[in-house]
């Protein structure tokens, strides 16, 4: 009996825990890495107010806003859009009926992902 019991309060511990992670969460962390290619190569930019030297591979937190890529050089002045998109990941919650892992994915930015390359062409 005393056995019975203990397995039980185990494994309510382990449905109650996994009700409140979220699946991108865990499988595609908060962060994500972009590669950023430029034509010539060696053209700085800017990204969430640090600068980088392209060809770089970058990484971004991942948030519920689209990102700004800025080349300001005296020979190529350009903005480059970083869209948004669901994270396929992030489907797993809904269909394992998981609506407390999608509101964690949603609030640790998980939920999200950009494009896994760009490239910068300033000729």
């Amino acid at each position: 009996m005393k056995l019975r019991k203990i397995i039980l309060m185990g494994l309510s511990g382990v449905i109650v825990s996994s009700m409140f992670t979220g699946c991108a969460t865990i499988l595609s962390g908060t962060t994500e890495k972009i590669s950023v290619n430029s034509n010539p190569s060696g053209i700085k930019f800017k990204l969430d107010n640090a600068e980088y030297t392209a060809p770089a591979i970058i990484t971004v937190k991942r948030e519920n806003k689209d990102k700004i890529i800025k080349v300001d050089n005296p020979k190529c002045k350009k903005t480059i859009l970083l869209n948004k998109k669901i994270n396929p990941v992030f489907f797993v919650n809904l269909l394992s009926g998981g609506v407390f892992g999608s509101t964690t994915d949603y609030l640790t930015g998980a939920m999200w992902k950009y494009d896994d390359n760009v490239n910068i062409n300033c000729k």
